[in-house]
């Protein structure tokens, strides 16, 4: 998470918080986190770092594809229109 933003400090106080809630977490939250950090460093270098090949060519996107983004979307907006959905 750089450059450092509210969202790192964010992320710290809740690992450390989920360390005093139980000793166990810790080795839960460090895997997800070595897990998350491998994958965004993964992401990072192969688009920012690797020359694109001429012949990788995008596909266009299918209704099926639409259908799923916005099956995904309107729960989301529910969720942020009105908070109390949730409990």
């Amino acid at each position: 998470a750089l450059p450092p933003t509210i969202n790192l400090l964010g992320e710290l106080l809740i690992i450390i918080s989920t360390f005093n809630w139980n000793m166990t977490t810790i080795f839960l939250t460090g895997a997800a986190t070595l897990i998350t950090t491998t994958y965004s460093l993964y992401i990072f270098i192969t688009t920012q770092r690797t020359n694109t090949k001429p012949n990788k060519t995008l596909t266009p996107t299918q209704t099926r594809e639409h259908l799923l983004m916005v099956l995904h979307l309107i729960p989301l907006m529910l969720l942020i229109a009105c908070p109390t959905l949730m409990f």
